[in-house]
Formats: structure tokens, C-alpha cells, sequence
């Protein structure tokens, strides 16, 4: 069976299983995604220096909608470009150029849903007593590694240690629904999740915006990294002795604040297009990313509605 929207709509599990996202979820976000797909080909149609006239070649084999739904079951599943074609009836090289039109388009819509909770909005939850110095509004920051292909040179700059091979790092922030707010550029794996989180410009953001950012033991130091910037990590053991009591009723009540971010990671990675070696070299990485964040976000609120 040749894969169409038409069709597996008509088939809601096999939509969900292909896609990761239900028939509601990916009709309501397609209006989006065709007008921008539309203003996009007019800029490039309308460019200056353009020297052929409109309307040549042949016609692309597949519809605009199904060039999105193309492009999202490849990221849900990331095959080959060979199994991506026969799944939709088309040539490798269609099924290429498909996800190299859309993606762009899908990167731009999932950063257009990342935004910062806004102070005067923000339904704020009251906090246990434990964790009264921690800020009240905050993001959860955290990362994930992705195995890649190693590179032909700079070999070493990529090999994580964890992880026993070449990876590179995703930062992911949440807010206390567990919606992405925030994708960081993707960096070698062995950079420490501290280091990511100075380069990524995400910590000025907070501050200026009036936000915190909670993280784990690895983002000791957060509090205070940029001015105005609140933070807070678990409390460490104190060496050579036992862990106090309180300590332990803190870092408890500090982790079930703090796994919205593992859940939304855990979200992300059921796209196997971050969860696989990755096969699509590093200059893209981020915006894949950034698309699959886009998807998440539309599935939670299409559940929250």
C-alpha cells in the first residue's frame, strides 16, 4: 500500500503508529505548514536572480500534505531514503528533496512554539516548604546524547566517554507543564551539560525574562551564572559523611519538580530520528531537533484542549 494522507487517515492507529501524532493533531497543524511551505516556494519563485521561467520541469510526485506527512514519519522512524521512497511510491531522491523542503518549514513552526512562561501569566503552583529557595517560576534544563557517525576528523572532540562513543548533545528546557520552551545548538558529547548551558545564550534569556532554571547535580553553579539569573540543583553529599536527613526530603521533593524534563526527553526520543545513530552529519542536527520539539508541543495541546 502506497502511503497517502487520504488513505491512513482513514486508519487512526496506524496514523498514530506511523506519525506519533493522531489525524486531529497533524489536519489542524497542515493550514500552517501549507502557507508557509507556499510564502517559502513564491520568495524563491519572485528571487531576483532568478534566470528560468516559472512553470518548467516536471511536477513534484507528491502533494504538499503528503511531502509533511513524508517528512514526519521519517523523523518518527528515520528509515533510509530507499525505504522512505517504496513506502510512498516514489524515487529515493523524491523522498530526499521532500524532507529537505519540509523540514525547514517544521524546524520554523517548532521554534514558534517555544516560548518562556511569562511572569504575569503563569499559573503558579504553591511550592512545598523545602523548596522555598528555589524560584517559584521556573524552566528545567537538561540533556540527551544521540550517537553519530564517527567523523572523519576530530575524532576525539566527539567520543563521550559515557556513553563509549561519538554522540552529540541535545539541551532541552521545559517549563513546569512539560511543554519545550527551548532547544539549544547541538554540541559535542563530551562538552559537560554546564558548558552547553553558557554557550546556548539560554541563561540571559531567563534572567532578562524574570525566569529560573532548575537542573540537576550537573548544573551546579547555575545560581547566579549570568546577573539576575536564579537557579537551584539537588544538595550534594557532604564528603566523608552521611547524607543529612532533610538533604534527602529536599532532593525528594527537588526531583519530582525536576522530571517534567525527563518525560519531555523521553517524548522526544520516541522520534528515531534523535533516538538512532544519527546518519545526516551534524550541521542539521539541531533542526531536527527542533521539529520534533515542534510535534511534541502539538500533541500536549491537543491534549491540554
Amino acid at each position: 500500500m502506497i502511503l497517502r494522507r487520504e488513505q491512513l487517515g482513514q486508519h487512526p492507529a496506524v496514523f498514530r503508529s506511523m506519525t506519533g501524532l493522531t489525524v486531529g493533531t497533524f489536519d489542524a497543524m497542515l493550514p500552517e505548514l501549507l502557507a508557509a511551505f507556499a510564502a517559502d516556494r513564491r520568495r524563491r519563485l519572485d528571487r531576483p536572480d532568478r534566470r528560468r521561467a516559472q512553470g518548467g520541469g516536471d511536477a513534484f510526485d507528491l502533494g504538499v500534505a503528503d511531502q509533511f506527512l513524508l517528512t514526519v514519519v521519517w523523523l518518527r522512524h528515520y528509515p533510509t531514503q530507499e525505504c522512505l521512497g517504496y513506502l510512498f511510491g516514489v524515487s529515493d531522491s523524491t523522498a530526499l528533496r521532500a524532507v529537505r523542503r519540509c523540514l525547514p518549514t517544521l524546524e520554523a513552526q517548532g521554534k514558534d512554539s517555544m516560548r518562556l512562561p511569562d511572569p504575569g501569566r503563569f499559573k503558579r503552583r504553591p511550592l512545598p516548604a523545602l523548596l522555598e529557595g528555589t524560584p517559584e517560576l521556573a524552566v528545567v534544563v537538561d540533556t540527551f546524547e544521540q550517537r553519530t557517525q564517527r567523523p572523519r576528523r576530530r575524532q576525539r572532540a566527539y567520543y563521550s566517554g559515557k556513553k563509549k562513543a561519538h554522540t552529540l548533545k541535545s539541551q532541552v528546557a521545559v517549563d513546569e507543564d512539560g511543554r519545550i520552551v527551548d532547544v539549544g545548538a547541538s554540541r559535542p558529547g563530551p562538552w559537560a551539560d554546564l558548558k552547553v548551558f553558557k554557550r546556548s545564550g539560554l541563561a540571559g534569556r531567563l534572567a532578562r525574562a524574570g525566569v529560573g532554571a532548575l537542573g540537576d547535580l550537573a548544573y551546579l553553579g547555575i545560581d547566579g551564572l549570568v546577573k539576575g539569573l536564579r537557579g537551584a540543583s539537588p544538595r550534594r553529599k557532604p564528603r566523608g559523611q552521611d547524607r543529612p536527613p532533610e538533604d534527602k526530603r529536599y532532593n525528594r521533593a527537588f526531583a519530582r519538580r525536576r522530571v517534567k524534563v525527563e518525560h519531555a526527553i523521553g517524548r522526544l526520543r520516541r522520534f528515531q530520528a534523535l533516538s538512532a545513530v544519527n546518519r545526516h552529519g551534524r550541521k542539521g542536527h539541531e533542526a531536527r531537533v527542533r521539529a520534533v520539539a515542534g510535534l511534541v508541543n502539538r500533541m500536549l495541546d491537543q491534549k491540554a484542549a
